[in-house]
């Protein structure tokens, strides 16, 4: 009955339903590991009194998941420093510059960033 109220919600909301086809778990690779490292790291450590203290501490793992850890998939770096360097990027592709300094940059500010962010990461330990 849950899965026909779930059907019928998506349906009502214009929401495509895609199926995991059986016998093929990589199709959904992504989320599961993304559940398992909110259940390992969160869920399985706390324990909840009262829905707004759930929603405070999933608020405050969230955060630190999106902005605050460093993800392999970014070179290392935070989401956040990513994010700035992208954009510092951006700024620095839209001015001229001769193409010796333009050869490599992308590769050598995230290399940068990276080194800057382990540095301030060792001070503040």
């Amino acid at each position: 009955m849950t899965s026909h109220a779930i059907f019928k919600w998506a349906q009502d909301r214009r929401i495509e339903w895609h199926y995991i086809a059986p016998g093929k778990p990589t199709q959904n690779a992504f989320i599961e590991s993304f559940n398992g490292r909110l259940r390992d790291e969160c869920l399985n450590e706390e324990l909840f009194s009262t829905m707004p203290e759930a929603r405070a501490v999933l608020a405050a793992w969230t955060s630190d998941y999106n902005q605050d850890r460093p993800h392999t998939s970014l070179g290392g770096l935070t989401p956040l420093t990513f994010a700035r360097e992208q954009k510092r990027l951006r700024v620095q592709r839209s001015r001229p510059a001769s193409p010796e300094l333009r050869k490599g940059s992308a590769q050598r500010a995230l290399t940068t960033a990276h080194q800057r962010e382990r540095k301030a990461n060792r001070l503040s330990e």
